[in-house]
């Protein structure tokens, strides 16, 4: 493992690099190129670098650590799960949760109405896992989780035809109003639930705290890199906030065309 100055020995010390992963750091759902790495470990010895994906740790390990190195020793900040869980230097954050966020009662009448909604819908197909509880949000199917990819297929298109999750979504959105939730669309087959504001900028609040502590940086300047910059896209909200200089990349190629003329690496 390669040595790098301590944060506040970097000759960019106020200067942090934040990657979302899938499609910036790599292909989609594929490893990290060893080029990629080179670059990150030449960059790191300028500024700090840091990822926020949106999936839990294990995916960032699978795909950056490749399953060999500790993803969390590659970076000088780790955020997974949009920053619910975070690591500095190898060494993990106070984390948060939706389940400590929301409370037993709340998320109990919450499951409770969407089984029942489930078992109401008159739709071709219903399989598992109607809900999928994760730290940071629930992810709710209607068809289940448990869909073959044909399954999957087919209720994409009846859902297209139909809204079945469209209409879910406005029901839910008026019955829990008053729990300042985020309903979002997502994939073939299901929707998440979150917090308001539990999107990639809530990562900032660690960097943020970092400031706030005795040997702490503050960070003046804080550039994110992401290819779902667009309005609808996970790396959106971070992208536009006006705490980041947003940089928006088409794949992994790109973003290393862009760093190398940023930093002349």
């Amino acid at each position: 493992m390669a040595d790098y100055p301590p944060l506040s020995e970097r000759p960019l010390k106020n200067t942090i690099c934040l990657f979302d992963v899938d499609g910036t750091l790599t292909p989609a759902r594929a490893d990290i190129s060893d080029e990629m790495l080179e670059l990150m470990a030449a960059l790191r010895k300028k500024c700090a670098i840091g990822t926020v994906g949106g999936s839990n740790m294990v995916k960032q390990q699978e795909q950056v650590g490749r399953n060999t190195i500790d993803v969390t020793t590659m970076f000088d900040f780790c955020f997974a799960e949009n920053g619910l869980k975070g690591w500095k230097l190898g060494q993990e954050l106070p984390s948060n949760s939706f389940i400590k966020w929301i409370g037993e009662d709340q998320y109990k009448e919450m499951a409770n109405f969407v089984l029942h909604y489930i078992a109401d819908l008159d739709i071709p197909v219903k399989r598992g896992t109607f809900i999928e509880f994760r730290n940071g949000m629930i992810n709710i199917s209607p068809v289940g989780r448990n869909a073959s990819n044909q399954e999957r297929n087919d209720f994409e298109k009846y859902d297209l035809e139909n809204g079945v999750r469209k209409e879910m979504l406005r029901v839910m959105r008026e019955r829990f109003a008053h729990l300042g939730l985020t309903f979002s669309v997502g994939g073939q087959i299901s929707f998440d639930v979150f917090p308001n504001g539990w999107d990639k900028t809530y990562c900032l609040r660690h960097l943020e705290d970092e400031a706030r502590k005795p040997d702490g940086i503050t960070y003046t300047t804080i550039h994110f890199f992401g290819d779902k910059y667009f309005e609808g896209g996970n790396d959106y909200e971070i992208y536009e906030d006006p705490r980041t200089i947003g940089h928006a990349v088409k794949n992994p190629d790109d973003t290393m065309k862009q760093l190398r003329e940023l930093f002349d690496l």
